[in-house]
């Protein structure tokens, strides 16, 4: 049988299986909606079956859509393999990448990862959505992120966590503030302070309120906000203190600047690669979240590297 169809139809096919939906799809391989229809009616004329069962509300595929799935995805991504590893090739690779992850972890991890990757795969768009902890865990379930980062919290059970770094909390204060020359605060000497707390739609508020049931602040939080990155723009203009994870702060010496471990008790947060349960991930996709696990290790490094 001579075979009547290209990549193209393919990569059309699986992008409608991904999105779940033929104007998603048609954004995801940059054509216009009616081009992806002729590409999956190609497709099923030269198979002689229907691959999806169309409704209003829905497209899912049918039996034979989903015996043919995993071959095309294990050709696809062979093929992707393959032009990925030799250099000449990867080089003129187009494609993108999303990646979702929370603002401490986007800072901590993401630039020099970035840089790395471009110089690999100049033509692969990486997009980083810098969101709350919610927000990245939405990202990844609902597939509008390949994969996220961010702390082991509230997961929903379609997701799987993998922890990159165990990090502290630790309290961010001016230079000049008393707390600036100790070895340690407790929390209970934090809320003695003029502190900035977090709001209860943040993923930290709720891993400290879990961590922290036996210390009650004696007074109430001067200013209260969403972001952590915020908090330590208040704190750097002279609001008080704050307690944020190390990653967030500032990498070397700030001028202005500073901080002190969080004892009694030491709290500690699991920054880790989040990804939807049976996800196959994109060549360019695990290329990058091979480089992320890499440089672990060596996080915030020089963009010359």
């Amino acid at each position: 049988m001579a075979i009547n169809f290209d990549l193209n139809d393919l990569q059309a096919f699986r992008a409608v299986v991904e999105q779940g939906s033929f104007r998603k799809a048609a954004d995801a391989v940059r054509i216009s909606q009616p081009a992806l229809s002729r590409r999956i009616e190609k497709l099923e004329d030269a198979l002689g079956v229907r691959l999806f069962e169309r409704t209003t509300r829905k497209v899912s595929l049918t039996q034979a859509g989903r015996g043919f799935m995993p071959s095309v995805e294990r050709l696809l991504d062979d093929l992707d393999v393959a032009l990925l590893g030799i250099s000449e090739v990867a080089s003129n690779r187009m494609g993108h990448v999303t990646v979702a992850c929370v603002p401490s972890a986007a800072y901590y991890f993401m630039p020099s990862v970035v840089a790395r990757y471009h110089r690999q795969f100049p033509r692969i768009k990486v997009k980083v959505l810098d969101a709350s902890a919610h927000d990245v865990l939405t990202a990844v379930v609902s597939g509008e992120a390949d994969f996220g980062l961010s702390f082991l919290g509230r997961l929903e059970p379609e997701v799987e966590f993998e922890p990159l770094v165990q990090e502290g909390y630790v309290v961010a204060c001016r230079r000049d503030h008393p707390l600036a020359a100790r070895a340690s605060v407790t929390w209970a000497e934090l809320y003695q302070q003029d502190y900035i707390s977090l709001d209860k739609t943040s993923g930290n508020r709720f891993l400290l309120d879990q961590a922290l049931t036996g210390v009650v602040p004696q007074r109430p939080s001067i200013c209260e906000t969403r972001h952590v990155t915020t908090m330590i723009g208040l704190v750097e203009a002279g609001l008080g203190v704050a307690a944020v994870p190390s990653m967030a702060m500032p990498a070397g010496e700030h001028p202005t600047l500073t901080q002190v471990p969080l004892t009694e008790p030491q709290v500690m947060r699991s920054v880790g690669l989040i990804k939807r349960r049976g996800r196959t991930l994109t060549p360019a996709a695990l290329e990058l979240e091979r480089l992320i696990v890499e440089m672990k290790i060596q996080p915030r490094a020089a963009l010359s590297e």
